[in-house]
């Protein structure tokens, strides 16, 4: 790692009362640990200034470049606490190295991996008290980079910022694992060839609102994009890859063709599949597939998966002309099966085999 250390400024922690009512029903990104991570960057300093402060706001110059030409990217990841008391991060390496994939698509500097996941880890370690402990609970924890130089014009900044808050989070979906339905959108695209599709960047998912709008209005819990060329061809959810299951022990996934993010737990997903002997198909898939394979029984399951709500079941698929609906065979078994593994590894319940755990305090520090 670079020659970088961080320098601490304590913040005015919450009381255990105060935070202890936090955990109980922590809800999803709506409140934040008493601590973030920055780390400046200059074209001519490069990496420097990394800190632990106090979270709170942060002061941004009105011709900050992030807020005229949009050059921001973040990350997502979770740390679980075990039931020895150890708090783990699930494969912080490999959203290290997707946000350098982001930033080179955005014209941000790239960050040294191992510095990101020391970000991660001094945060999580200075406020591992925020780490909940209930079933499906976790501290969710949000990495992102912004261009914050100052000035007018179309051009890459030469100065940003990185910066890791926390927020202790519960299911994403509330009322436990059921299936969703989603909708399909026709009239809007979440990205097009060329673009920055596969990049984590706010533009992305600003794109995707109004279809989630339009989503929630025909009673849809998520929205499912198709390529920009056609409307048959699937690209992902608005903030999920997709799955679909067959009766032949295969799994399709839309192959990553430049508008698709790279999922950390799609990745993941697809080794464990491939693990109990699965063949999983990253190619283009369709709609017109999905409809025909679940009217002829080849289709049995389908699935959405992040970082947020880990493996979703799919229900429905719906639009303005048609529905796909696996009516009472939904939730299937390998989506539960698989979503029982996985959450299994992270919540320390099975064993991590394959080291994706990142252990940031062991039992004998919480004890």
């Amino acid at each position: 790692m670079t020659n970088i250390t961080f320098t601490t400024t304590q913040a005015e922690r919450r009381t255990d009362a105060e935070r202890e009512a936090v955990l109980q029903n922590p809800g999803f990104g709506t409140h934040f640990t008493d601590h973030m991570a920055s780390i400046t960057w200059s074209a001519a300093e490069g990496w420097h200034d990394a800190e632990i402060l106090p979270y709170g706001p942060i002061p941004v110059d009105p011709a900050s470049s992030v807020l005229h030409y949009g050059q921001e990217i973040f990350e997502g990841l979770k740390a679980y606490r075990h039931e020895d008391g150890s708090i783990v991060v699930f494969r912080p390496e490999e959203n290290g190295r997707r946000l350098n994939e982001s930033a080179v698509r955005l014209a941000l500097p790239e960050l040294p991996v191992e510095l990101f996941v020391e970000a991660v880890k001094q945060l999580v370690t200075i406020d591992a008290d925020w780490v909940p402990r209930g079933e499906d609970q976790s501290l969710y924890i949000r990495p992102f980079m912004i261009a914050d130089e100052s000035f007018l014009g179309v051009r890459a900044a030469e100065r940003a910022r990185f910066i890791v808050i926390a927020s202790p989070a519960g299911a994403y979906f509330t009322g436990g694992i059921k299936p969703v339905s989603i909708w399909l959108s026709q009239e809007f695209s979440r990205a097009g060839h060329g673009g920055t599709g596969a990049a984590k960047c706010g533009g992305n998912y600003a794109a995707s609102l109004l279809p989630q709008n339009i989503a929630a209005e025909n009673g849809c819990q998520q929205v499912l994009f198709t390529d920009s060329n056609t409307v048959d061809t699937i690209d992902e959810l608005g903030g999920m890859n997709l799955f679909l299951v067959r009766s032949d022990k295969t799994l399709l996934t839309p192959a990553l063709n430049g508008n698709i993010l790279a999922g950390i737990t799609r990745k993941s997903l697809i080794e464990l599949a491939e693990a109990r002997g699965y063949r999983v198909e990253e190619r283009a898939v369709t709609v017109s597939e999905w409809r025909e394979g679940v009217a002829d029984g080849t289709i049995t399951e389908a699935f959405a998966c992040g970082t947020a709500a880990v493996i979703t079941p799919i229900g429905e698929l719906k639009s303005p002309d048609f529905s796909i609906s696996f009516g009472d065979k939904a939730p299937g078994e390998l989506t539960m099966s698989l979503r029982e593994e996985l959450t299994g590894i992270q919540t320390g319940t099975r064993e991590d085999s394959r080291g994706w755990l990142t252990e940031i305090v062991s039992s004998e520090q919480a004890a």
